[in-house]
């Protein structure tokens, strides 16, 4: 017999009582993983309050300033908890930065002088830094054109970082070695933590002074660890990601070293300036609560990716990654096979959102990417990937990346909304 809110979620939304079945057995199965990921989640959740606490946050870091922004308290004490909760010497947490891209350009633009050499050792950056780096467009200040050279060392086929392969890359020009934590839209697992500590000693073993960084978009808080603990340099991610707990309206932030923090502030504002000016525009409040909120948040999203996986997979879907697998980023990938089911899905998960629902998503040429790009996400903010979202490159195999869900709840109602889309469009079998 099904419960209440199954009556209410066949009766209010349409959900047909196969899905709800195939869901609920789901969630079953899921119930161990569940557990342990409670467990980091209460991990975090104490590290970050003893960060507040060791800060003294109180009330008056909620006001702003205006003009410059010079001795802005609340800036000050947001960046040193941010330096606590990563285990750095120093952070930039600011509003001014756009987007994670931005983040992440900021952190190699500062650091990296014409002749140095950079590396990725994940394989191709995601589409946006294609253009920062000079793979794709020209004379618009890319890498390339200051003269900064680019290497890019392919993952083996399991997945996993080829070290002999990164050893014939590093060469006396190599400053920094770059490793993108999260899928972006590729087929394979995300980055672990055990990896991370892996891969930074392997480079300071080969060469003590290059820069270990670290694309930390859609990692932060899947593991008591991050990986400024485990010998990173410098991270970069954005705020309307996990660390922003769906409350931070927008922003980015880049921490490690505080040399290299230095270098980048001078790129972010000017020489001589760095981070002691920029106002906050009165976001404190939200970056520090929505901080706070952060491991709840992403504890819900993650559980909602590994029913998303368990789900599919138990359909006959290919998933990465697996519902079985160790998990080290929020995103999940499901192969459908079609631009029809791609658009499906879309659609059903902007049918379960709370703002834009009755809005029907369509491909289009967005900026920074080659292929035009579907993107699902009825979120309070625009482009918020840490609330249920969808998004996926039209291209083959046609690979739609799920994540994001404020809570639990409505990232297992994405779930079976765009489960039941699919269906209703005779693309999916029950």
């Amino acid at each position: 017999m099904k419960n209440e809110t199954q009556r209410l979620l066949n009766r209010k939304f349409g959900i047909n009582e196969k899905i709800l079945y195939i869901t609920e057995k789901a969630e079953q199965a899921c119930r161990e993983q569940f557990e342990k990921l409670d467990d980091i989640m209460s991990f975090n959740q104490y590290k970050i309050l003893d960060a507040f606490q060791k800060n003294k946050i109180s009330d008056m870091h909620f006001s702003w300033n205006t003009g410059y922004g010079y001795n802005d308290p609340g800036r000050e004490a947001l960046e040193k908890v941010w330096s606590c909760v990563f285990g750095t010497e120093a952070s930039l947490v600011r509003p001014t930065i756009v987007n994670g891209t931005h983040a992440l350009t900021l952190a190699i633009t500062g650091v990296l002088r014409p002749g140095d050499e950079l590396i990725y050792c994940t394989g191709a950056p995601y589409d946006t830094l294609e253009e920062v780096i000079g793979t794709r467009g020209q004379g618009k200040g890319s890498l390339k054109d200051f003269g900064i050279s680019y290497k890019q060392v392919e993952l083996r086929d399991d997945g996993t970082i080829d070290y002999a392969a990164l050893e014939k890359a590093i060469s006396s020009k190599t400053k920094m070695i770059t490793l993108q934590r999260a899928t972006g839209y590729a087929w394979r697992k995300a980055v672990t933590i055990p990896e991370i500590n892996q891969w930074t000693s392997f480079v300071k073993n080969s060469d003590k002074d290059i820069i270990c960084m670290v694309d930390n978009c859609y990692g932060e808080f899947l593991d008591t660890r991050e990986p400024t603990d485990c010998g990173a340099d410098i991270i970069a991610g954005s705020l309307i990601k996990n660390p922003g707990g769906g409350l931070a309206l927008t922003g980015g932030y880049i921490a490690g070293r505080k040399d290299l923090i230095d270098l980048v502030s001078y790129r972010m504002t000017s020489p001589g300036i760095g981070g002691e000016c920029g106002l906050t525009f009165g976001q404190t409040r939200t970056m520090l609560q929505g901080l706070f909120l952060a491991p709840r948040t992403v504890n819900g999203a993650l559980k909602g990716a590994i029913l998303c996986s368990r789900v599919f997979s138990d359909l006959g879907y290919d998933v990465c990654p697996g519902p079985d697998d160790v998990r080290s980023d929020i995103i999940e990938a499901v192969r459908l096979g079609s631009p029809e089911a791609v658009t499906a899905f879309c659609c059903g998960i902007q049918a379960a959102a709370p703002v834009d629902s009755h809005i029907t998503p369509e491909a289009w040429d967005m900026p920074g990417y080659d292929d035009k790009v579907i993107m699902a996400a009825g979120a309070f903010v625009q482009g918020s990937s840490i609330e249920l979202s969808a998004d996926a490159p039209i291209r083959k195999p046609y690979i739609v990346y799920f994540q994001g869900g404020l809570t639990y709840e409505h990232s297992k109602f994405g779930v079976m909304r765009a489960l039941q889309e699919l269906y209703d469009r005779r693309l999916a079998d029950l």
